[in-house]
């Protein structure tokens, strides 16, 4: 993911590179003005690119804290399967409601956003660190059912924001999807050995 963004963000042709991999709905059913990858490819191609620092930032921070634990919970290999299969739900949730959009979705957000899901069912009393600014900054250590159900809440309310950039819709689709794939049994392996991270304290602990 981290070579994927470098080549895109720092190449000369970025916004062609984010149109031509980038997931467009309409072109599942026609064809379209630009050249494009192969249109249902581009479900998958779009989850590794970005629309800038913060964007990628952003998604990775949130892979950070999270996705260790859930990895480790499924296995390397069905944790990359339900990786893309989160984005794949998540982009096609979100092409539901404009079949007919030409603009390009990217990001790992759908994605990230089922993993959201999964830690909710598999570490809700897990405590998260959250950095809170209030006047100063300062870190409080929240259950992460708490924080991850007003994540949940907070892409609903924000739905109708119709001049936002975010894909809200998305993100509701893949939390659903990563809570429901693990709750039907898809991160059911016995864990070996714990996370390190589940060692120390951090955000995991």
């Amino acid at each position: 993911m981290y070579s994927c963004f470098f080549f895109q963000i720092f190449s000369n042709n970025n916004n062609f590179l984010i149109y031509y991999f980038g997931f467009k709905p309409i072109s599942l059913f026609d064809d379209i003005s630009a050249p494009s990858f192969f249109p249902i490819l581009t479900i998958f191609t779009s989850i590794f690119m970005h629309g800038g620092w913060m964007h990628f930032i952003g998604n990775m921070l949130y892979l950070w804290i999270f996705a260790d634990n859930v990895e480790d919970k499924m296995g390397k290999k069905k944790f990359l399967i339900f990786y893309l299969l989160a984005g794949f739900f998540a982009s096609i949730t979100q092409a539901v409601a404009n079949l007919n959009s030409e603009i390009p979705m990217i990001g790992a957000s759908g994605s990230i956003a089922g993993i959201l899901g999964a830690y909710l069912y598999l570490f809700p009393k897990a405590k998260v660190l959250v950095l809170v600014p209030f006047f100063i900054f300062f870190t409080i250590r929240i259950p992460a059912f708490i924080l991850l159900i007003f994540w949940f809440i907070y892409q609903f309310l924000n739905i109708s924001n119709v001049e936002s950039s975010v894909a809200w819709l998305a993100h509701i689709g893949g939390f659903i999807f990563g809570y429901l794939f693990v709750a039907l049994g898809g991160g059911n392996k016995v864990i070996k050995s714990k996370s390190v991270f589940l060692k120390k304290k951090g955000p995991w602990s």
